[in-house]
């Protein structure tokens, strides 16, 4: 009789606890906002994954300056799809994604990768004790849900050409790994790209050496998951040399521009793309402008651009490539190779 009179008192008490405090999943409907409209809402439960995307360039897509100059301050509407678009999952995955009109401010955000056209979020794992209870949707892993924004350079369709795709290594593995190695660690929120020199760094391999007939020659070798440099058309990479004296104390010779590596603008019609294509070794001979052979100890360097054009650094005006002293002046050293005599 005790043990039941226990029991029920035992039952009564919890029954009197979960009315007043609310099961988990009552409580976390009541923390859930009636609607999302920023990522700042994110950062309550998720703090670490919040600061990532802060400090990425995704976070930076609208604000971003040189997104600024070469969209002539989003003039070009074209670009406000990817710096400032709605939810793909809302324009559909794989498919051009749209711009929104509020918030551009906070770029490619949070809501645009995990809101769902019905308002709830998207998430590896579901989760209804969580605030914003999210359901899993397996699609947050493929790459479709990237190409709405990243395949209008065609750097999905290039990816799909590499034995990655055939294994199914996504976007994912390079631009997202785990945190701290295992799934349980969640994604690294940063999303590395061109932005990131040691990820720039990694995409492409430079070896430089003289052969028997005595021809300096470099090899290019893209050793990606989809072209060197891909994505935004902006991009460049540049291949230069200079003469280096057998005095150290002697100054080096001028720069000179052997190779530009870039997929040109739409209105560009006079100029061809040199992208260098995934597993592609490309071999160039060391040579001035007017096709006269390199001598002596050569040094070259490979640098990277966000940007097409070498600047003036008093005027700011662009220059032309046989103009430019310091390939260093407004680019990122990539790899640098010394061919000996």
């Amino acid at each position: 009789m005790r043990i039941a009179l226990g029991f029920i008192v035992l039952l009564l008490a919890s029954w009197f606890l979960s009315a007043l405090l609310g099961t988990p999943e009552e409580s976390a409907a009541a923390q859930t906002p009636t609607e999302w409209i920023s990522s700042s809402q994110c950062a309550e439960c998720h703090q670490q994954i919040y600061d990532e995307w802060k400090s990425s360039p995704h976070a930076n897509a609208w604000n971003n300056e040189d997104v600024r100059a070469q969209s002539n301050d989003f003039a070009n509407k074209d670009c406000i799809d990817c710096h400032a678009p709605r939810p793909v999952f809302e324009t559909g995955l794989g498919k051009r994604v749209l711009p929104r009109s509020a918030r551009r401010s906070e770029g490619v955000d949070c809501l645009t990768c995990h809101l769902l056209p019905d308002g709830g979020m998207a998430a590896t794992i579901t989760n209804p004790r969580a605030a914003c209870q999210p359901t899993t949707r397996r699609e947050l892993q493929r790459v479709s849900l990237c190409a709405g924004c990243h395949d209008q350079h065609k750097t999905v369709q290039q990816w799909k050409a590499t034995p990655h795709a055939e294994h199914r290594e996504g976007c994912m593995e390079c631009h997202m790994p785990y945190r701290d190695g295992t799934p349980e660690g969640g994604r690294v929120h940063v999303m590395p790209g061109g932005h990131y020199i040691d990820m720039v760094r990694s995409a492409v391999v430079l070896t430089g050496a003289r052969s028997e007939d005595g021809i300096a020659r470099v090899t290019l070798e893209n050793t990606s998951g989809h072209a060197y440099p891909t994505d935004e058309r902006s991009r460049a990479s540049d291949v230069w040399w200079r003469s280096l004296p057998d005095d150290e104390a002697d100054e080096p010779g001028p720069w000179r521009h052997l190779h530009r590596i870039r997929d040109p603008y739409r209105h560009e019609k006079d100029l061809a793309s040199t992208l260098l294509h995934w597993g592609e070794e490309r071999t160039l001979e060391v040579e001035d402008e007017n096709g006269e052979a390199a001598h002596g100890r050569v040094e070259v360097v490979l640098v990277y651009k966000r940007t097409p054009y070498y600047r003036n650094a008093e005027t700011g005006l662009a220059m032309h490539l046989a103009d430019v002293e310091d390939p260093f002046q407004d680019s990122d050293l990539v790899h640098r190779v010394t061919i000996e005599p």
